[in-house]
């Protein structure tokens, strides 16, 4: 915590040497009467108090210990020793204490507040707790994922600290009637979450609420409403395999399995695509896989490694109308294009050799095609037949032109271009 925040008492406590067993004194929360001997009382004991209070404390010597005249006695915040001038002594047996604009407990448990003798004993302690009351949680979210279950989440009220001790509880009943459950298994998915594994109805409504307390106060969320049947969720997909394609170096074939949670129950499921190259963090997401499980990735780099992952929506399920929840990602599965045997295109310009017709206007005639049948094959259920077709003929055309370009004499590489046809299927 800053310093220009804390007050005067709490800035020079800081610069003493730290006492660790005083630390541990609200800590650990332990009977102070069973390891420290009281002679004197501190008033008020253990008082909670808002960020930026004032507070006047006493402590009062019992009896008549030696050497414990209210004129000897010092006090220690956090083990580190108040200046003199924050105190005064008010009688014989009884020195005051005036700390002014308090700034948050330093550990959520309570700062240790102590009054000791002129020889460092200890005669009193008493916790400091000071913070601010819990503000309402909200942004709760829910899942299942065998719809029996119910996993919640959500985020604390305040974007800072409360600097006390808050509990969070989840609070779950039947929305037209039952009464009022609390949530058992926390922090199952993180710091804010509950548990909730058995014993949920179908077909009803839920209300589902966060309770944060602490010293100061609590704070209720809104009430979240929802049926389990519109928040299913399931685990990744399993086995995803990525192969190449052939011998076409722009695609890879994606398979996967559909998640086994949800075997036994009515539902459809919509999947989800995302790859990228091994050398970069963007993924590109393919949205319209539908309820396939398998994919064609076209339009990739020749010799490119592609990290690939497949995740899952539910829907339909029992009839519910409202999709449901996408899974996590599977884990990344890694294959490679092949490598272009092609040579590297010089701007994309078509230049026809001299003496030789022009393909061009066929050839780009054939690419808006290609382009377009790509596009619109995207993942989908059409076929891929005549696309593969025509990406295997153009591969060995290329081929057999370098082979020829290398062995032919020149008058008759036009020949043997234009002895070349497009296969039947095209």
């Amino acid at each position: 915590m800053p310093a220009s925040r804390l007050g005067p008492a709490a800035q020079v406590a800081r610069r003493q040497p730290p006492l660790l067993p005083l630390l541990l004194l609200c800590v650990l929360g332990a009977p102070r009467g069973e390891e420290i001997t009281h002679t004197a009382v501190i008033s008020p004991q253990d008082p909670t108090l808002l960020i930026g209070s004032s507070l006047q404390a006493t402590c009062s010597v019992l009896g008549d210990p030696p050497g414990a005249t209210a004129d000897s006695l010092y006090w220690t915040l956090n083990g580190r020793r108040l200046p003199s001038e924050l105190s005064r002594v008010l009688n014989a047996s009884t020195l005051a204490l005036a700390l002014a604009n308090l700034n948050g407990s330093r550990q959520q448990s309570g700062d240790n507040l102590v009054c000791h003798a002129r020889d460092g004993s200890i005669l009193a302690g008493s916790c400091l707790y000071v913070g601010l009351p819990p503000e309402k949680p909200f942004n709760i979210s829910c899942w299942s994922k065998n719809m029996k279950d119910l996993t919640c989440r959500w985020t604390p009220g305040a974007p800072g600290e409360t600097f006390l001790h808050t509990n969070y509880s989840l609070k779950y009943k039947l929305r037209w009637y039952g009464q009022d459950n609390t949530c058992e298994e926390y922090h199952t998915m993180g710091p804010h979450s509950c548990h909730i594994p058995k014993d949920l109805a179908l077909f009803t409504p839920y209300e589902i609420w966060v309770e944060a307390t602490n010293r100061l106060g609590s704070a209720r969320s809104d009430v979240l409403t929802l049926d389990i049947l519109d928040v299913v969720t399931t685990d990744p997909p399993p086995d995803v395999h990525v192969s190449r394609v052939g011998g076409l170096e722009d695609q890879l074939s994606v398979r996967w399995v559909s998640p086994p949670a949800l075997k036994d129950f009515l539902f459809q499921a919509k999947y989800q695509i995302r790859y990228r190259v091994e050398d970069s963090v963007d993924w590109k997401v393919v949205d319209d896989v539908s309820n396939q499980t398998s994919c064609r990735l076209a339009g990739l780099k020749p010799g490119t490694v592609y990290f690939v992952q497949v995740r899952c929506n539910p829907f339909g399920i029992y009839g519910s109308k409202k999709a449901g929840i996408w899974s996590e990602w599977s884990h990344p599965t890694a294959a490679s294009t092949p490598r272009s045997e092609r040579p590297s295109p010089s701007g994309g310009a078509c230049e026809p050799r001299g003496g030789e017709p022009s393909s061009c206007p066929v050839r780009r005639e054939l690419k808006q095609f290609l382009g377009w049948l790509k596009k619109h094959a995207y993942c989908s259920n059409l076929s891929f037949r005549l696309y593969d077709q025509w990406r295997a003929w153009m591969q060995k055309s290329h081929k057999t032109r370098n082979q020829d370009e290398g062995i032919l004499p020149s008058g008759r590489r036009g020949a043997a271009r234009g002895d070349q046809v497009l296969p039947d299927k095209l």
